[in-house]
């Protein structure tokens, strides 16, 4: 390892040893393993309630434990969906402007290492801890399946559960970059955190009202899903919706014509990807974008002792 890249791991290090240290982080990974727990005890209870047809059916039985529940608790797509977010934005809201208001940041800039070491390392460190945190969930609700069932998982749902986790990580990610942004541009870390709940809460919220309205009044179905589809939480939603539900084989409405004499079937996963492909780059995209603006913002700003 380089003499340039050696200071870099060192700080990321550092990074995950305080995210995993902070009260904050811990009561939020609490919140959600209970939510998860739930959720499994929910799906394996429906397992146990419909034994006889699972025995004689067992196809994607473990991508319906990430998306079956009775109606008591969400599944765990709808679960991570909603606190996936908060997860990220916790993660980031304070990233800079806290080590700003502690005096820390002028003091890490003025060390012999690239200034752009310090912003990289706190994604990084955020994002190694997001990827750990969702694979060990991922992982959780399989193993226990597999207990519980005693049959393995087939080659195909093992690949999509997996893309799924990945892509998972990367719409936390993009709250993650949401968070940073902010407290780069915002001095007080409550100002920064406010100001990126409010996002969460519009998209989450208020953003499928106001799509309600103007589409209301056209009554377009594709000027609907146009709209829908600026809200990261409908691409997120819709993304998973296809790789962990295989018998999707469209987006959107279609017309009788479309769908007369189609045989109803599953999609493998090849298809599933190119189906859901527009999603993932707009996902990545925004993500990357939102990164981009907290690099270029941190970068260009002025740091004083």
């Amino acid at each position: 390892m380089t003499d340039k890249v050696r200071p870099f791991w060192v700080m990321v290090q550092k990074e995950i040893s305080e995210h995993v240290r902070n009260w904050r982080f811990i009561i939020l990974v609490a919140l959600i393993l209970l939510t998860t727990v739930g959720s499994i005890y929910t799906v394996l209870s429906i397992i146990r309630d419909n034994a006889a047809q699972i025995s004689s059916n067992t196809t994607f039985l473990y991508l319906k434990m990430f998306t079956k529940s009775n109606n008591n608790l969400p599944p765990f797509i709808t679960l991570i969906s909603f606190l996936g977010p908060l997860l990220g934005i916790a993660l980031g809201f304070d990233a800079v402007n806290a080590e700003r208001n502690k005096g820390t940041l002028s003091r890490v800039i003025s060390q012999p290492i690239p200034r752009d070491h310090f912003i990289n390392s706190k994604f990084v460190g955020a994002l190694t801890v997001i990827f750990i945190l969702v694979f060990s969930l991922g992982l959780l609700v399989l193993g226990l399946g597999i207990l519980y069932i005693g049959v393995p998982p087939a080659l195909g749902e093992f690949l999509r559960i997996i893309i799924f986790l990945i892509f998972t990580c990367i719409y936390i990610a993009f709250w993650l970059n949401l968070g940073i942004t902010f407290s780069i541009v915002f001095r007080q870390s409550a100002t920064s955190a406010l100001s990126a709940l409010a996002i969460w809460l519009f998209f989450t919220v208020f953003y499928s009202m106001l799509v309600n309205v103007i589409t209301g009044v056209s009554s377009s179905v594709n000027l609907s899903l146009i709209l829908s589809r600026i809200s990261p939480n409908y691409l997120f939603d819709e993304l998973t919706t296809v790789l962990l539900t295989p018998s999707i084989r469209s987006l959107g409405a279609l017309s009788f014509e479309q769908i007369y004499g189609a045989i109803p079937s599953t999609l493998p996963l090849g298809q599933s990807l190119l189906l859901a492909w527009p999603h993932i780059t707009a996902l990545l995209a925004a993500t990357m974008i939102c990164f981009g603006i907290s690099y270029v913002l941190f970068m260009k700003q002025e740091i004083r002792g």
